[in-house]
């Protein structure tokens, strides 16, 4: 058995003071105020779950991410009409240069096709619209912004199941503590949240592990996870067609799974 030194076990005891018989539910706030204490009552809830020394420690590192709560608060492009959307977020631009994307990945995207049915078109408008084709995939503290958003009240539930699985992933060492990447804790050059690359997360590079900061493992991360919210190989993908409800998964906003569907069918030549 290993042995832990002093400072993590002083650490955890802090974490699971005042609990007895298991942890009980971490408290959601609206601001920072209580953030500290809710640290401390999520940090047993998962050791209480098999989180590890490295997770734990991790958690307790975190940051209360106010540009994240502000993001949060301002996502208004969603509300925009279609055209407004596109236009605001370059989607003839995406297209264009999509286009150029898939003849200059050819040997990649054949290979993705092959293996997961899905075609180029949605794959590049994807990695496109999330983050221009791995140009910027963001600057923000990744644990730290899943922790705050875990912790708000909004939608509590929902990031602290991404919260737990990017401690799993710290754990296993295949997410850095220090990892930075957008607003709302996704990463990668198609932005995938904790749960997800725990999920659907794939190596699509062939050299033994799975980083989606790399290229290939991104898109066929992405194809992996299409496939697995019901992809049906040479299926259509347009609103209506089989293989939109896959694309829906993909992102909740009508405008957004419109777009994606629109520029891939553009880039794949429809």
């Amino acid at each position: 058995m290993m042995r832990i030194g002093f400072g993590f076990a002083a650490l955890l005891a802090l974490c699971i003071v005042g609990f007895s018989g298991g942890a009980e539910a971490a408290r959601c706030g609206n601001n920072a105020s209580g953030f500290e204490a809710w640290k401390r009552q999520f940090a047993a809830e998962a050791q209480a779950r098999g989180i590890g020394r490295r997770g734990i420690s991790a958690l307790m590192g975190t940051q209360y991410a106010y540009g994240t709560i502000k993001a949060d608060r301002g996502q208004h492009s969603f509300k925009l009409s279609l055209d407004q959307f596109m236009q605001k977020r370059g989607a003839s631009t995406i297209a264009r240069q999509g286009r150029s994307k898939k003849a200059q990945n050819a040997a990649l995207f054949a290979a993705i096709e092959r293996q997961y049915g899905v075609p180029a078109g949605p794959l590049v408008a994807i990695w496109g619209l999330e983050t221009a084709f791995g140009s910027y995939m963001g600057n923000q503290h990744t644990l730290s912004a899943v922790a705050t958003l875990a912790y708000d009240c909004r939608r509590t539930e929902f990031f602290s199941d991404h919260l737990m699985a990017a401690l799993q992933l710290i754990d296993r060492g295949r997410l850095s503590a220090s990892q930075r990447g957008a607003m709302h804790g996704e990463v990668g050059q198609t932005q995938f949240l904790p749960k997800a690359i725990l999920l659907y997360g794939v190596d699509g590079d062939g050299n033994g592990r799975v980083d989606l900061n790399s290229r290939a493992d991104a898109l066929a991360s992405t194809a992996n996870f299409l496939r697995a919210h019901g992809w049906r190989p040479g299926a259509g993908y347009q609103p209506g067609q089989p293989n939109y409800r896959a694309i829906q998964g993909w992102n909740a906003a009508g405008v957004y799974q419109q777009t994606i569907a629109i520029v891939g069918r553009q880039i794949d030549g429809g």
